[in-house]
């Protein structure tokens, strides 16, 4: 039976958190979403793409940053319980450390079961989605942004169109080509004219036009008139190379590559990040109870910093070979363990803590 006190902080580590974790994927998010607007801007990543990113990398910090979000919010939740004097009415009525890590880990135990799932499987997925869509729209970036009444460049500025007028039917009126090739330039106008994709690339195609060519500085020019001529925009043809975060988690389970192992390790970093950070909240959250509700954070802060870039060493050690697979993900997090059972001893004592843990494991 989950109790009123349970319910009680349950219910402030929910709210909290979802109030940190929103702002910190606001944060993050906002400026990946400047990055992505310059690629928009330049014609590399089509418009009505931009959202469908935003959302995906909005998911991706999601279960980036939730261990963090969740080490924050507990040391908020706990530090303003210690300061309204809520921690020292628990402990008159009986309650002590086995009743925080009740409370607490009916929230964590769950949220770490979801969060590995998104780490293994619905990250890498959006991941995914969003090379693979960043791809299609680099390849036919060439063919993007041709607006009535202005200049555009393509093909790294061989070929330079000017259109008069779009009609509704995607009709182009009064076209202006100019085409280099080598030293060779051809100034093309056309009546009409309309884009096609055939089989070997993306097409212009022109009605009654005249065409110009010839070498920039010669003064031997072809004139041709013609009823219809094709010019071809170069797309850009080129292999998608999918990045680790972006591979499905059976297929790196399948490989032996240190590589491959390394990124397994990130990814179960996420949820043993959320059990491990919340075991050592509530000691530490004790560090500075006269500090006020963030009194705390800086320690926390210090010690989620190391923690991460501790993460980021052992697992480039692993891609190394340096040391073995399985001593990368052990080592820090089994770091942490100890670290969280220093400062309960630190605050609690071991004796205090074997007979509290005993006591309780009995009566419940």
């Amino acid at each position: 039976m989950i109790g009123v006190l349970n319910k009680m902080i349950m219910r402030d580590l929910v709210k909290t958190l979802s109030a940190v974790l929103s702002v910190l994927v606001v944060i993050i998010v906002s400026r990946k979403f400047i990055r992505v607007l310059d690629q928009v801007i330049e014609g590399q990543i089509a418009s009505d793409t931009l959202l469908v990113i935003l959302g995906l990398k909005m998911l991706i910090a999601c279960v980036t940053f939730l261990p963090a979000a969740t080490f924050m919010a507990l040391l908020m939740v706990l530090g303003r319980m210690y300061r309204d004097n809520e921690m020292a009415a628990i402990s008159s009525a009986g309650g002590g450390v086995f009743t925080l890590y009740r409370a607490i880990f009916l929230v964590l135990f769950p949220l770490s079961i979801g969060a590995g799932y998104l780490s293994m499987n619905v990250a890498p997925w959006a991941e995914n989605q969003i090379e693979l869509r960043t791809h299609h729209d680099q390849e036919s970036a060439d063919i993007r942004g041709l607006v009535a009444g202005k200049f555009s460049e393509y093909s790294h500025g061989d070929i330079v169109f000017y259109v008069e007028k779009i009609t509704a039917d995607k009709q182009l009126e009064h076209i202006f080509v100019q085409h280099r090739q080598n030293d060779s330039v051809a100034i093309i106008y056309a009546h009409s004219g309309y884009l096609a994709n055939l089989e070997d690339g993306q097409y212009i195609i022109l009605h009654q036009g005249e065409r110009v060519q010839g070498k920039v500085g010669d003064l031997n020019y072809a004139i041709e008139k013609f009823d219809e001529y094709a010019v071809r925009i170069d797309t850009k043809v080129s292999p998608l190379v999918s990045g680790k975060q972006a591979v499905a988690f059976s297929d790196l389970w399948q490989s032996s590559a240190s590589v491959d192992i390394a990124e397994i390790q990130r990814r179960f970093a996420i949820p043993l990040g959320i059990l491990l950070l919340g075991f050592i909240a509530v000691p530490l959250a004790e560090l500075s109870p006269r500090g006020g509700v963030y009194g705390n954070m800086l320690i926390g802060f210090i010690i989620y910093f190391s923690y991460g870039n501790l993460l980021s060493v052992s697992q480039s050690w692993v891609l190394k070979q340096a040391i073995p697979a399985w001593m990368g993900l052990a080592s820090v997090n089994g770091l942490l363990l100890v670290l969280g059972c220093l400062l309960l001893a630190r605050f609690y004592g071991w004796k205090w803590l074997k007979q509290a843990f005993g006591k309780r494991g009995k009566s419940v």
